[in-house]
């Protein structure tokens, strides 16, 4: 008898926690969108750089963790998650419905529009967070966006119209960061690859 009123209580508690755990998440994907979605990208994107920086460790290009970098790199995507969680709902609007030709464009227009946006606004923002000048800034999109914008044709447009076909508008900066968590670690790099370089070279000096 008391096992089974053990029992009773125990399902009742899951089924509460489980019930809590529905209205959570219908909260953070419905109400409080844009939130997740910022604070998603703001995560992924300083985990992406904590592990190109430990890369780095391990190779002998750093001494050691640089937080205020991962911080930095956490704030550009904050930016870069408010212009993609704006798209979206501005794509959706604009071409409704999942049919082949309709994922087809919307997969051409993102790689088109809304990549070279998301990559101007990539290393313009941290160039205001390195006080950068905008000659600088210039010169730096100049000489790395053409990389990544290579690397985004090599990596989005299969995972796009995965996420245009089959998920949710509320889904879709979630899967967007889940998917490109390994191009955040490139994106650090290429961002920061004459840093690394020159790191590289300091420490071969001293040895």
């Amino acid at each position: 008898m008391t096992s089974s009123i053990a029992l009773s209580r125990l399902f009742v508690i899951r089924n509460s926690f489980q019930k809590q755990c529905r209205y959570v998440v219908n909260q953070m994907f419905h109400r409080y969108l844009l939130y997740t979605n910022v604070g998603i990208s703001i995560s992924l994107s300083g985990v992406g750089d904590t592990l190109e920086q430990h890369y780095e460790i391990l190779q002998g290009q750093k001494d050691k963790w640089d937080t205020t970098r991962t911080t930095r790199m956490s704030i550009s995507g904050m930016t870069v998650g408010v212009i993609c969680h704006n798209w979206y709902r501005y794509l959706d609007s604009r071409l409704p419905g999942r049919t082949l030709s309709i994922v087809a464009k919307k997969v051409l227009i993102d790689q088109v529009v809304c990549s070279p946006i998301c990559i101007a606004t990539f290393f313009i923002t941290l160039g205001i967070l390195e006080r950068a000048t905008w000659a600088e800034t210039k010169k730096e999109i100049k000489d790395k966006a053409g990389r990544l914008y290579a690397a985004e044709w090599v990596v989005w447009p299969p995972a796009q119209v995965i996420n245009f076909y089959i998920l949710p508008l509320r889904f879709r900066v979630l899967y967007d960061n889940t998917i490109s968590l390994g191009y955040d670690v490139y994106t650090s790099y290429v961002k920061h690859d004459n840093e690394s370089e020159s790191g590289e070279e300091e420490h071969n000096e001293t040895t």
